[in-house]
């Protein structure tokens, strides 16, 4: 490994142990939002049943997420996030 790349991940693995420790504030912060999934759906303008078969999921699984008893996890979320922002090449992709 290249000394110039050693020293740079040694200085920051122990950037990583300082903020762990407390002793270094981080110098940036990333605040993920769960995805409104009943605004997503109503901007679509469909029901629940056709909302879920857009998404290949069970009514069930999406009352559980607009009802709150249930949060989207991993790709579900992911695919909740595009089609919230790219509504087209989610309706383009499944016809």
């Amino acid at each position: 490994m290249n000394d110039d790349l050693f020293k740079e991940l040694v200085a920051s693995v122990r950037e990583g142990g300082g903020i762990f420790r407390g002793e270094t504030d981080v110098s940036r912060t990333f605040v993920a939002t769960e995805p409104d999934v009943v605004a997503i759906r109503e901007e679509y303008g469909l029901s629940q049943t056709k909302f879920a078969a857009l998404l290949g999921i069970s009514v069930r699984t999406l009352q559980n997420w607009e009802q709150g008893r249930r949060q989207p996890q991993g790709p579900a979320r992911v695919l909740l996030k595009v089609a919230a922002r790219h509504p087209r090449a989610v309706l383009d992709t499944v016809k």
